[in-house]
């Protein structure tokens, strides 16, 4: 389940790649003027350019290896009568009352969202505790800041 990934998490590292491919161009210019001021051992323009270069080219390539093992699922074909990886969890909080809204996402999705819904991996302390799980059921999470109940309210 780890190599999953939603049609949007796929662009947004496409769009990524892209905007490296961009940096890349620039940052090679960058160390091409720099070489031309002279003396490479005291250049410090030239060494944080090719510095820079390199975490580009990094990037660039661990991207790419990673997005050649993804697999792209589309949520909307996956049943709803239970979570799974792409669905939209409202669950309670057993302790306080308050409804926490996740969308269950693969490793390489959780950034900020706009939306209400927190983007979880899977493979998280509560991602794995909630896949699977049905309406009304109560889960229980084992996380680094301790043991959380929850009551799931909904799937979409």
């Amino acid at each position: 389940m780890a190599n999953y990934i939603t049609k949007e998490g796929m662009q947004r590292l496409r769009l990524r790649i892209q905007e490296l491919i961009d940096q890349r161009a620039i940052i090679i210019k960058q160390v091409v003027e720099a070489r031309e001021m002279g003396d490479l051992s005291e250049n410090a323009e030239y060494h944080a350019a090719r510095e820079k270069q390199r975490d580009i080219e990094n990037e660039f390539n661990n991207l790419n290896k990673r997005m050649s093992c993804l697999m792209v699922i589309d949520p909307d074909n996956i049943s709803k009568d239970t979570a799974r990886f792409g669905a939209k969890v409202c669950m309670q909080s057993l302790e306080d009352k308050q409804n926490i809204y996740l969308r269950l996402v693969g490793v390489d999705e959780v950034y900020k969202s706009d939306d209400e819904y927190e983007r979880t991996s899977i493979l998280s302390p509560r991602g794995k505790a909630v896949i699977g799980k049905k309406v009304g059921d109560i889960i229980t999470v084992r996380a680094p800041k301790g043991v959380f109940e929850y009551k799931i309210i909904s799937i979409q």
